[in-house]
C-alpha cells in the first residue's frame, strides 16, 4: 500500500503556518480545538456563497480573533459593512465570547485548492460531465499562473455502477519538496447517484527565505480588521 502525507501538514511549520494559533493547558486542549472546529463549520455554512478559501482563529485573553480568506469579500462585508457586525453579534451569541473579524481578499481564487475543489463539486452536483469540470478547473489554474494541478475525483462517475477512480494532472507537483508551495483540498459532492470525492492539488511555486528567515509576504490584502 502506498504511505500518503498530507502535502500542507508535513509543511506547518517551515512554508505554512497553523491554522489555529493559541495556547491552552492540557486539560483544556480538546475543548477548544472542538470549539475552532464549531466555529468554522459555522462559518463555512453561513458564509457559503462568499467563496471562503480558509479561515485562521488566534485567541488572545480578551477576544478571538478570525480572519477570513475569501474570493468574494463584499459578501461578507455588506453595506457599510453592516454584515460583519452581524456577524460578530451572532458568533458572541453562539459561543459567548468576543470575536474580532478581519476580512481578507484573494486576488487569484483560481489558485486556491479548497475554491477550485468546491467549484468542481458544485458542477457535479448540477450533472456537468466530471471530466469536463476537470479540465476547466485545470486550465483556469494554468492561465492564473499554476505551475501544476492534479484533480482526482473518485465515485460512480457519470452515473456508472461500479465506482472508479480519474486523474488529471497538468505540469508537475513536487509533492516530496519542502519549499514547495502547494495548495490541498478535498470534498464531497452530493448527487443523485452517490457520493463523489474531490481531490485538488495546486502548486503555485517554491518558498524562500528572505535575509531575516521569514517567508515571502502573502498576496492577499487585509479590507476590515
Amino acid at each position: 500500500m502506498g504511505q500518503k502525507v498530507h502535502p500542507v501538514g508535513m509543511r506547518v511549520g517551515i512554508t505554512h503556518t497553523w491554522p489555529s494559533r493559541w495556547f491552552a493547558e492540557k486539560r483544556s486542549y480538546g475543548a477548544m480545538v472542538l470549539l475552532d472546529h464549531k466555529i468554522r463549520s459555522y462559518l463555512q455554512k453561513k458564509l457559503k456563497e462568499a467563496g471562503i478559501a480558509r479561515i485562521e482563529i488566534e485567541r488572545s485573553n480578551k477576544s478571538t480573533h478570525v480572519s477570513l480568506f475569501t474570493a468574494r469579500p463584499g459578501v461578507i462585508i455588506g453595506r457599510q459593512g453592516n454584515q460583519v457586525e452581524e456577524l460578530k453579534k451572532d458568533l458572541k451569541r453562539m459561543f459567548h465570547q468576543d470575536f474580532e473579524l478581519a476580512i481578507k481578499e484573494i486576488k487569484k481564487p483560481d489558485l486556491e485548492a479548497e475554491l477550485v475543489a468546491e467549484s468542481i463539486a458544485q458542477q457535479l452536483e448540477k450533472r456537468v460531465a466530471f471530466r469536463r469540470a476537470a479540465k476547466m478547473a485545470i486550465q483556469k489554474a494554468s492561465e492564473a499562473g499554476a505551475q501544476g494541478i492534479k484533480v482526482a475525483v473518485a465515485g460512480r462517475l457519470g452515473g456508472a455502477g461500479i465506482a472508479r477512480n480519474e486523474f488529471f494532472l497538468d505540469g508537475k507537483i513536487p509533492l516530496h519538496t519542502f519549499r514547495a508551495d502547494i495548495s490541498y483540498s478535498e470534498t464531497r459532492a452530493r448527487t443523485a447517484y452517490g457520493l463523489i470525492g474531490v481531490k485538488v492539488w495546486i502548486y503555485r511555486g517554491e518558498i524562500f527565505k528572505n535575509k531575516k528567515g521569514q517567508s515571502a509576504p502573502s498576496e492577499e490584502k487585509a479590507l476590515t480588521a
